[in-house]
C-alpha cells in the first residue's frame, strides 16, 4: 500500500505514530517521517493513523 502524508496540512502533531510506529515516525526536530509504501499487513494500523489525524494529512492508496 503508499501512503501518502500532505506535510503542507501536517503540523506534527504525532497522533500517526501512536497509531502506527512502524509506519511513522518524529525526527530528532520533532517533524513527521513516514515510509511511502507499508507491508499490507500494517494496513489497519495506518488506517487508524489515517482516521485519528487531527488534520487529515494521511492518504493510503492501493
Amino acid at each position: 500500500m503508499k501512503i501518502i502524508v500532505d506535510m503542507d496540512r501536517c503540523q506534527d502533531h504525532g497522533q500517526c505514530v501512536f497509531s502506527a510506529p512502524d509506519v511513522f515516525r518524529l525526527n530528532d526536530e520533532g517533524h513527521l517521517e513516514y515510509e511511502e509504501t507499508a507491508d499490507e499487513s500494517l494496513r489497519d494500523a495506518v488506517e487508524e493513523a489515517a482516521d485519528v489525524c487531527p488534520l487529515q494529512a494521511i492518504t493510503i492508496e492501493g
